[in-house]
């Protein structure tokens, strides 16, 4: 049974007795309320905004701290009550990607630690930062606040680093350097994945006992089966068309253009069955490579289907809804995911997807069941698979990813971020409880060094 969009199940309403009262969210190089599908926006937006709404649900009041990127982003905003947006001035509003960053930690720092200087101590109970940049941040805030500092890496560059598109510049060593620093110092990691976990320990060396699987979560009100007619027609495609979707950043990483080579194929192979197909892209430019939407203009120019693809802007998470339920088939063919919301999304819209089998898209997909996983990046595979798909009955394809989604909700995401914020909270209490020392009859207090 699906959890509606508040939480209301009475389980998942639970207040921990233990848990945190105020959690303190880092997200530095992305603001969770920038359109994802553009710039350095995607799916670690979509998962800080509906974690921080689900935690205010059950009492948890969330600050979310990110860089102001212009002029007219207000100091604070409010989303709902119980989550508040700081937007921190800290360099230039604009021309900064997150590769310019490291240059304005301290300043960034320096913002975050004088929000929280206006409040009594122990104002918040946790520090959760999202990406390294941010875990440079938390981990000043942990020593200063005297609270445990859990993070989410969401990606690393070693993994990145060793699935590079053809053509994508590699993450420089900076950012490596700074993923184990924070690996080091964070109190609690948070995985999307075990095999996300198993590269933690692999790679940085992270202790596992310290490491917790969280699989993100879908909306499972606002994201469900529908009338693909009535989808179709607000887009302005046709009801005949088997409809193949991309959604996301116009990146060498998203790889969207395995997908339009992938397509050319069919139409070639397929004959006049392969005329009915259409290639949706749904998505904006990023920062890097295939940096300009026109790039993918060009290339399905180059292949000859230009007629047979339509490009959107990247769309709010209202208008997503039309586009999955608009499609046969949604494609992830991501060089580098470490976890893939639109492959739940998408599936919880009642659309089978074909995606990469990186990262945790194989916990995303069932293969074979809800749709299809491709090994590499070779054009025949993909073409195969997105043929294999599409030829197979809609109906139960449709009612087998309807199911999995289902597993997968954001209130079963924050019952198992209250369980690792709890648990932070209880070690580091453990490990920093000083006992009193008695001297010549007198108490001295080891926290201050002074005489009771």
């Amino acid at each position: 049974m699906r959890l509606t969009s508040d939480g209301s199940d009475a389980a998942a309403e639970r207040q921990r007795p233990d848990g945190p009262r105020r959690v303190a969210v880092l997200s530095v190089h992305t603001s969770p309320l920038a359109q994802p599908g553009t710039g350095d926006a995607g799916g670690m937006n979509v998962y800080v905004l509906q974690t921080a709404l689900q935690l205010a649900r059950r009492g948890v009041e969330v600050e979310i701290f990110t860089r102001a990127t212009s002029s007219a982003d207000a100091p604070t905003v409010a989303v709902a009550p119980g989550v508040l947006v700081r937007n921190v001035v800290a360099g230039p509003f604009e021309g900064l990607d997150k590769y310019d960053l490291p240059t304005q930690l301290c300043a960034f720092t320096a913002g975050v630690l004088r929000a929280e200087a206006t409040h009594e101590p122990g104002y918040y109970d946790v520090v959760h930062s999202h990406y390294w940049l941010s875990g440079q941040v938390g981990w000043l805030a942990r020593d200063r606040w005297a609270v445990p500092l859990v993070h989410t890496a969401h990606t690393l560059a070693a993994v990145k680093n060793a699935a590079l598109a053809e053509g994508d510049a590699p993450e420089p060593p900076l950012r490596a350097v700074g993923e184990q620093q924070v690996v080091d110092e964070a109190d609690r990691l948070i995985v999307n994945t075990e095999h996300e976990a198993q590269q933690l320990v692999s790679l940085h060396h992270a202790d596992r006992s310290r490491i917790d699987v969280v699989h993100p979560g879908v909306d499972l009100e606002l994201f469900t089966p529908g009338d693909r007619r009535a989808a179709r027609a607000a887009l302005g495609l046709a009801a005949d068309e088997q409809v193949v979707a991309f959604v996301g950043r116009i990146q060498p990483l998203k790889a969207p253009d395995v997908l339009l080579r992938a397509a050319a194929k069919l139409l070639r192979t397929r004959g006049a069955k392969g005329s009915k197909l259409r290639v949706l892209v749904a998505g904006g430019p990023s920062g890097s490579g295939l940096a300009e939407p026109e790039t993918l203009v060009r290339l399905a120019d180059e292949l000859g289907i230009t007629d047979r693809v339509t490009f959107l802007p990247p769309q709010s998470r209202a208008q997503l809804v039309n586009v999955y339920r608009a499609a046969d088939l949604v494609a992830v063919p991501s060089y580098s995911e470490s976890f893939g919301l639109v492959a739940i999304e998408a599936q919880a819209c009642g659309t089978p997807v074909a995606a990469a089998a990186v990262g945790g898209l194989p916990v995303a997909v069932r293969d074979g069941i809800t749709g299809a996983l491709v090994h590499g990046h070779d054009i025949d595979d993909w073409a195969a698979a997105i043929d294999d798909v599409l030829q197979r009955d809609p109906v139960a394809l449709s009612r087998a990813a309807v199911a999995h989604a289902d597993g997968f909700s954001w209130a079963h995401t924050v019952d198992a971020l209250l369980d690792s914020y709890t648990l932070a909270m209880g070690d580091y209490r453990a490990r920093h409880a000083r006992p009193p020392m008695r001297r010549s009859g007198r108490r001295f207090s080891m926290r201050r060094g002074v005489r009771a």
